[in-house]
């Protein structure tokens, strides 16, 4: 017998049913990193890069947030899901060896029978994806580094990285 949530008891797959969980405070903190490089970074005027297509932040920012809105729609087996908050911050990293490089964060929010860490990630992933299509132009060597999963609450487990 498989310990996989999304898979029944004859390994095949499935929805996880939330019918009988009880609605709780649900939050879900993931953060990306991307490493933009130096000249991309040289681009900066104030705290964005501003290119043809406009601010990059800013449109990351709000990528980010429809993606978490969708994610139903992007991974088989995740609930649609009401959420009641989902912010997106972007900053460039401030840490030695993380030079070039920007953090993606995202926190997400509501009440409900099933937590959010695949809308917080997705929101990030959308996020840094949106990065990288403004800025190649600049750099085609940008890397998305990371995509971790910062800290959950709510539920029967909590964690935190």
């Amino acid at each position: 017998m498989s310990n996989f949530s999304h898979l029944n008891e004859k390994n095949q797959p499935q929805m996880v049913d939330i019918t009988q969980k009880t609605h709780t405070l649900r939050t879900a903190r993931a953060r990306a990193t991307i490493h933009l490089g130096l000249d991309v970074l040289g681009k900066f005027s104030g705290n964005d890069v501003y290119t043809a297509k406009g601010g990059v932040f800013q449109t990351a920012i709000i990528a980010g947030t429809m993606a978490a809105k969708r994610t139903h729609e992007l991974i088989p087996f995740c609930h649609q899901l009401l959420l009641e908050d989902c912010q997106l911050k972007i900053e460039v990293a401030d840490e030695a060896g993380a030079e070039g490089c920007v953090w993606i964060e995202a926190l997400v929010k509501l009440n409900a029978p099933t937590g959010a860490e695949m809308e917080a990630m997705t929101a990030v992933s959308v996020a840094a994806l949106t990065v990288y299509d403004m800025c190649k132009s600049i750099n085609k060597r940008i890397e998305i580094k990371e995509i971790v999963l910062l800290e959950k609450t709510g539920g029967k487990s909590h964690f935190k990285r």
